[in-house]
């Protein structure tokens, strides 16, 4: 294993860390309507739990609304209760064959309860990457301790993972930042 191959998985696995970080921060609610939201919702059909975008179609329709729409009419039931028992805290309306839920305003207590909950995310990102970093660093340091790399190898090879580990920092940073002004935004 060379030094670049050390580079390339911790790259990917930093990588992998942004994208479970921006995945978790997409599933906070902002007040704003979105079918992320209920994603995670799994409906009984007929007796199996399947994810509710496989009984039913999702859409927003406006900033503070989504409507959903179950496939077949016997299933409204089943997805309004899994609405229910979701933690949502939404109650759904149903009008027919459609149900609408609609998106309350945040508080601004909950605004600050969730912004922390974002700040704790992201520490744990952070975490996460500097943990690839010192992975990283140890197999670089068992190569020279190897003598498979030399010391300006190795010392290179220790920048670029510090070059590396801040770029991702900081792509967590930004992450964070935004999700939060869109929590705090009114």
């Amino acid at each position: 294993m060379s030094t670049t191959d050390i580079k390339n998985d911790a790259q990917d696995r930093m990588g992998k860390s942004i994208e479970a970080l921006r995945h978790e921060l997409s599933h906070l609610r902002t007040g704003r309507a979105s079918t992320a939201l209920v994603e995670n919702i799994k409906v009984n059909y007929y007796g199996s739990d399947v994810p509710i975008n496989q009984v039913a179609s999702v859409a927003v329709s406006d900033s503070r609304s989504l409507t959903i729409t179950p496939y077949e009419k016997q299933m409204v039931a089943a997805v309004e209760k899994a609405i229910m028992a979701s933690d949502l805290g939404i109650t759904p309306t149903t009008a027919g064959t459609t149900i609408r839920l609609n998106m309350p305003p945040l508080t601004e207590e909950r605004r600050k309860e969730l912004a922390k909950h974002v700040g704790h995310a992201g520490e744990n990102a952070k975490v996460a990457v500097r943990n690839i970093r010192r992975d990283g660093l140890q197999q670089i340091k068992n190569l020279l301790k190897d003598k498979q790399i030399s010391e300006d190898e190795d010392r290179r090879a220790q920048d670029e993972m510090q070059k590396l580990t801040d770029r991702f920092i900081k792509e967590v940073d930004a992450a964070v930042q935004a999700k939060e002004q869109e929590l705090l935004a009114i």
